[in-house]
């Protein structure tokens, strides 16, 4: 693939799949994806339980509905926002402004570490509930697993969703050289 602005091939180029799937920020936006999808699924189909006196279903973390309206919630927008970056990254050769790819790859270090640090607060948070929660509220131990797997690939996107911004930052100094460069030594000035 050529240089170009920002990460890009020359604007207007043709899609190439096989560049998309082998670029490390799409891998990363992939696994992130999928995990976002371990996360809300596992709460979503074992995070809550019956509780012993009634049929009313309590949060499996603690009784608080907050935690897995929580895990829910980020981990669904998590997925809603991954598969957004991605039809971007699809898109992103096309995009013929300079300026518009700038603002494309600077969203994509304020998302991603937007998204980390929310993930990091939701490991914490599940982390803590899952603690503090009582043995005698789930006797039968009912989707512990679920709720172990939620913790654990919560701690996983923090560095998944960091790993993406480190990488839209480092993509967005080097090709700034790059624009750089071509302003400096623009093919006009060549004899």
């Amino acid at each position: 693939m050529e240089g170009g602005a920002y990460g890009a091939g020359k604007a207007g180029g043709a899609f190439d799949p096989h560049t998309l799937v082998r670029q490390p920020h799409t891998i990363l936006r992939v696994v992130s994806w999928v995990f976002s999808i371990v996360v809300f699924g596992s709460i979503v189909n074992e995070g809550y339980l019956n509780s012993n006196s009634g049929g009313e279903k309590f949060c499996i973390y603690n009784r608080n509905p907050s935690a897995c309206s929580y895990g829910v919630t980020v981990g669904v927008l998590a997925f809603l926002t991954c598969l957004l970056y991605l039809a971007l990254d699809v898109y992103f050769p096309q995009i013929s402004s300079v300026k518009d790819r700038k603002k494309a790859v600077l969203s994509d270090i304020g998302v991603s570490a937007f998204w980390a640090f929310l993930w990091f607060v939701g490991f914490c948070f599940l982390a803590n509930q899952w603690q503090v929660s009582k043995p005698k509220d789930n006797p039968m131990n009912e989707g512990t697993d679920a709720a172990r797997a939620a913790i654990t690939f919560s701690f996983f996107s923090i560095f998944t969703w960091s790993l993406t911004a480190a990488l839209a930052v480092r993509r967005f100094k080097d090709l700034t050289f790059q624009e750089e460069y071509s302003t400096l030594f623009s093919t006009s000035a060549q004899p």
